[in-house]
């Protein structure tokens, strides 16, 4: 048995997946990924707090939305444009990514995210002094803390949005495996990315008012976290009923949730075709094994064709031996 694990790089090297440079480069892809598309979502957030001029609601989820484009364009044939720490715990727990990589994609997430964060304190630091008279604020009418991190608002309560989140990510997740479903109606080739952003901006501009759409604990803890460090203190985990744990556990629960609902009452309703495996390349993650292809250099005969053997070459004929290698096979 011949096992292989690597995966191919834009131009067609091969990378490990094992040892440090198997996470040195799906790290260092994720943190470009996640600081790239998380810096416009923040970005978006700052001009509708700092200068209502400039910014608006809709900019938000303009700027979430297609900064998830942009980042499933960069990184998506490295890491499969992982961005979301839900969305990877809801695909290991079903199966359709190895647990392996988990801890490397959420870690990726959440440098890239506290990275992402920085850097609009960064760009918009003089911004947001003179809006806030030069005090960091999580509460009040120049409140800054929004900008990083969701907060609980008046009309809701703790559990009210946890529900919210819950049910938020899931429908995030239901869609994304609509939208990827090859034997549904998935996006067409070269659009998914444009669809799931278009996604992250329905989501936001329907159902974001209540708790502001987290649905990533990848996109809420990091900043929330950055922001405690930066001088806006231990309130930014305090306020709201300690809602800080809220935008990270519930977006887990939904997001596995959401998956099994499209699995169970979609996707199994599916007729699906069998699998087809041509070339013998290895896809380890769900132990698939298939007998060798033979060589083109290498006679068949079809079934059905008639073979007429003469007393004169009878002695020829041999029986052909039993194929017995295999190799396992591993998803890319």
């Amino acid at each position: 048995m011949v096992q292989a694990s690597r995966h191919r790089r834009s131009g067609g090297e091969p990378v490990s997946e094992s040892g440090e440079d198997a996470m040195g480069f799906l790290l260092g892809r994720s943190l470009w990924l996640q600081g790239g598309g998380w810096v416009f979502g923040l970005g978006s957030v700052a001009h509708m707090v700092l200068n209502k001029k400039y910014g608006s609601y809709l900019g938000v989820n303009l700027g979430f939305g297609f900064g998830v484009t942009m980042g499933v364009h960069v990184a998506g044939r490295i890491s499969g444009a992982h961005m979301n720490a839900a969305v990877t715990f809801a695909n290991c727990a079903l199966g359709r990514v190895p647990w392996r990589k988990f801890p490397v994609y959420v870690l990726g997430q959440f440098l890239g995210s506290f990275l992402a964060a920085a850097t609009i304190y960064s760009l918009f630091y003089t911004a947001i002094l003179h809006f806030s008279g030069g005090q960091l604020m999580v509460t009040g009418p120049v409140a800054t803390a929004g900008i990083f991190a969701t907060y609980l608002p008046d009309h809701m309560t703790l559990w009210r949005g946890f529900l919210n989140e819950a049910w938020l990510t899931g429908m995030l997740q239901l869609c994304l495996f609509a939208i990827t479903d090859q034997e549904n109606n998935p996006a067409l080739p070269g659009t998914q990315a444009l669809v799931i952003g278009i996604l992250v901006v329905i989501i936001g501009v329907s159902l974001g008012m209540n708790t502001g759409y987290a649905i990533n604990p990848s996109r809420d803890l990091p900043p929330r976290i950055f922001t405690f460090i930066a001088g806006w203190g231990k309130q930014v985990f305090s306020d709201g009923e300690n809602w800080w744990w809220v935008p990270v556990v519930a977006p887990l629960l939904g997001a596995y949730l959401g998956g099994i609902i499209y699995l169970v009452f979609i996707g199994s309703t599916i007729p699906r075709e069998p699998l087809k495996l041509e070339d013998s390349v290895a896809y380890e993650d769900h132990g698939i094994t298939v007998l060798h292809k033979m060589g083109s250099h290498e006679p068949t005969i079809s079934p059905l064709t008639l073979v007429s053997v003469s007393p004169a070459n009878r002695s020829s004929v041999h029986p052909a031996p039993p194929l017995h290698e295999s190799m396992a096979l591993e998803h890319p």
